[in-house]
């Protein structure tokens, strides 16, 4: 078996963002994580690559408090590392084509826990910098539906927590642990119903 005959030709690329709101063509994209999916030796899907990146501001882009407050991020903060969306996305996708082409997959699928939200920021963003995407336009693969059918839970740590994988609540929202938990999340359901 190989990775394209899991779903569909997909090669399964799990995404969280961290964002200044709710509105993907005005607020800023602060953080953003993916984690490229893999098969295992024993054909278990498993977590293969993950890139992590703090984005700066696009220009005008609104920053709700709300949001900063929520998600814990210090704009200004220098300890940012923060690049551009051309630099985060430029890397991202330049990663993903390249697993395409290894694993012979014709797409790549948006895995997210509440997977059209990320999907809205990467499209805005995209958009906005003019880069092809190699994520399909529309279809995504959300955990929220995927673990209320498997544990009866949509919310993510209590899902994670019902199908006994450990969370940390002072780890929470950032890009980067959600991300990891989403993707463990996301294997442990696939690999229970392995095809």
């Amino acid at each position: 078996m190989k990775l394209k005959d899991r779903i569909r030709g997909y090669l399964p690329v799990v995404v969280d963002v961290e964002t200044g709101g709710f509105d993907e063509s005005k607020d800023a994209l602060l953080e953003i994580c993916i984690i490229i999916i893999g098969l295992d030796d024993q054909y278990l899907l498993e977590p293969k690559k993950t890139l992590h990146f703090h984005i700066k501001p696009f220009i005008g882009s609104n920053i709700e408090s709300s949001a900063l407050k929520f998600n814990g991020i210090d704009v200004d903060s220098p300890f940012r590392l923060a690049v551009s969306e051309r630099e985060a996305f430029s890397e991202i996708f330049s990663c993903i084509n390249e697993y395409l082409k290894n694993e012979e997959c014709t797409r790549s699928i948006l895995v997210g826990h509440n997977a059209f939200f990320d999907l809205g920021f990467v499209k805005a963003a995209t958009d906005r910098i003019n880069l092809k995407s190699p994520f399909h336009q529309f279809s995504t693969l959300d955990t929220v539906s995927l673990s209320a059918l498997y544990c009866g839970e949509t919310v993510l740590a209590k899902a994670v927590a019902k199908v006994g994988i450990e969370w940390d609540n002072t780890q929470a929202h950032s890009a980067l642990y959600d991300t990891q938990k989403t993707a463990e999340l996301f294997c442990h359901i696939f690999n229970s119903k392995k095809t």
